[in-house]
């Protein structure tokens, strides 16, 4: 079975190595990513074929549950060997679906240092605040200086940011990864993807199958889909849009979520999937 070896690695802040091909932590707790997962021993099982697949590189959040989901990947996967677990903080929750923003620094800090007892560790090699608010950007950023500064955390991330945002943050402290909604069919994030490659900074593409829409892509998706294998299969529209990704740049991270072990074996299994000059100029019009 192609392992995410086949995808390529990134070193994040220039010196943790991780394999290309990622995994989401999202949608490991329950419905409106809130409360414990559905089937709580597939979720179990999904984690452990992580590093049996070869990811190396896992994104969570506080929110995620919130606490389930830092909590569980915890349970099953300390003490983390060769594995990079990236949290967030900036968002509180108060049930399903809901989501309100809080970058207040002390908010920030706190979890931050609660994000470091729920995952077991003693510093957090990377942690990435979740959104600017509306609370003065140099607060926020320089709450995140200070945790780098006390050992809380290594690298510092940011999440659906401009390029102006990234250069206010540098001031701060060095970005070492950016993680904005992109994928196959909504790239308003282009010119922050340009900036990330020519600065040697991670773009981790958030919901990189548009939230599933991509799964049963039609038109130019199956199409070459229908033209690739992999692990001798035929391709799935999901694992192109997944290809497109890694093809479009050297700096590209997908961390494409799941709770099903099937659909991550075959989310890994596009790090197979080498797409023609022609294949992907087709899939790179608008």
């Amino acid at each position: 079975m192609t392992n995410a070896t086949a995808s390529g690695s990134f070193r994040i802040g220039g010196e943790i190595a991780i394999n290309r091909m990622g995994f989401g932590a999202m949608r490991i707790t329950g419905r409106g990513v809130w409360g414990k997962p559905r089937d709580p021993a597939e979720a179990i099982r999904v984690l452990k074929r992580c590093p049996e697949l070869g990811v190396n590189f896992i994104d969570t959040a506080d929110s995620y549950g919130p606490d389930i989901s830092e909590e569980l990947i915890a349970k099953v996967l300390h003490p983390y060997n060769g594995l990079l677990i990236a949290t967030k903080a900036g968002f509180t929750r108060s049930g399903p679906d809901y989501w309100s923003v809080n970058t207040r620094p002390e908010h920030l800090k706190a979890e931050a240092k609660c994000s470091l007892k729920k995952l077991g560790v003693e510093r957090i090699d990377l942690w990435q605040l979740h959104r600017v608010g509306s609370n003065p950007a140099a607060d926020q950023f320089g709450a995140v200086k200070e945790l780098i500064d006390e050992g809380v955390i290594r690298f510092a991330g940011l999440s659906e940011v401009s390029v102006s945002q990234i250069k206010a943050a540098q001031k701060f402290f060095p970005v070492a990864t950016v993680q904005n909604y992109y994928n196959m069919a909504s790239r308003e994030s282009d010119d922050v993807l340009d900036y990330c490659e020519a600065n040697g900074i991670g773009f981790i593409p958030y919901c990189p199958l548009a939230e599933g829409d991509l799964a049963d892509g039609g038109g130019a998706l199956a199409k070459i889909a229908a033209e690739h294998s992999v692990d001798g299969r035929g391709a799935t529209p999901a694992q192109i849009a997944l290809a497109w990704l890694l093809q479009r740049s050297p700096v590209m991270l997908p961390i494409p979520g799941t709770s099903k072990v099937a659909h991550l074996e075959q989310n890994v299994a596009a790090s197979g999937i080498k797409l023609s000059d022609e294949a992907f100029k087709a899939l790179s019009r608008r």
